[in-house]
């Protein structure tokens, strides 16, 4: 009989997103075209698509905690990420339960604060929260220009100020910070900024023109989370998460009249070859 080989298993505890585009859709897509186990545990419903978000209903407490029960009880994960967390009871039940249940698992927290289209998707009492209760035990946390902009308490309009940024971020919170200049005014690449304290990177790419997307953020968040469930270290999950993100905008295809990210072919995810 031929030994099955093992999957690695990550989770993602995130809104669902009805457009497909985002969210645990987005997460689950890239889980599993990185060879990767995904399991979820959904934090709240949102009636969206790719042009707005129509609402939001937060999971009840009860639900949240048995969802995380049942995934750690036989599913453990590898590595973790968190995105839409909606509201301040969530982030509270969230943060206990991995405090309490995943000490050592990689933690990949994408602060999610506001949608592409504009609508809040973090109360402000949530905020709080976040700041005091989850981003202490992230091992990554990935804001956009948007986000670091709150965390700093300050505009963030060049590559040094988004340098300076991801160190005050680490020194206030302690883990890894990945900060995503994808929609820096006047930048030629799209780059973005790892830093965990003792590496700096400045991790570059072209930018995809004619195509607006969204769920970036998560499906780069989330390929994260795959390579360090598959044992990459930090700076090696960075490089090939935006290796991998880069190629899903570059092969984005239509749906309706919007588009969707793309899959890299088999061979180039998480640094792969093609054989010849």
């Amino acid at each position: 009989m031929a030994i099955r080989r093992q999957l690695p298993i990550a989770l993602t505890i995130a809104g669902s997103d009805s457009g497909g585009g985002a969210g645990i859709q987005a997460d689950l897509k890239t889980f599993a075209a990185l060879g990767v186990h995904g399991t979820s545990v959904i934090t709240c419903l949102t009636a969206q698509n790719p042009r707005r978000v129509l609402g939001v209903e937060a999971c009840s407490p009860i639900i949240l905690r048995r969802q995380m029960a049942a995934v750690f009880s036989e599913l453990p994960p590898a590595a973790i990420k968190t995105g839409m967390l909606f509201s301040a009871q969530n982030i509270r039940i969230v943060a206990a339960f991995l405090k309490k249940s995943a000490g050592g698992i990689p933690l990949v927290v994408d602060p999610v604060m506001v949608s592409t289209s504009g609508t809040r998707l973090l109360t402000p009492d949530a905020m709080v929260e976040l700041l005091r209760r989850l981003l202490p035990l992230a091992t990554l946390i990935t804001p956009n220009l948007d986000e670091a902009a709150i965390l700093v308490e300050g505009k963030i309009s060049s590559v040094e100020m988004m340098c300076a940024a991801a160190r005050t971020i680490h020194s206030r919170y302690g883990g890894a910070v990945l900060l995503k200049g994808g929609h820096l005014a006047g930048a030629a690449e799209a780059i973005d900024v790892f830093f965990d304290g003792h590496t700096e990177l400045r991790l570059a790419a072209p930018f995809v023109r004619k195509i607006a997307t969204h769920g970036t953020g998560c499906t780069y968040s989330a390929a994260i989370c795959a390579a360090l469930a598959r044992g990459k270290s930090l700076p090696q999950a960075a490089r090939l998460a935006k290796d991998f993100i880069t190629q899903a905008i570059a092969g984005s295809r239509r749906i309706g009249g919007h588009f969707v990210l793309g899959q890299p072919p088999e061979g180039q995810r998480l640094g792969r070859r093609k054989r010849k």
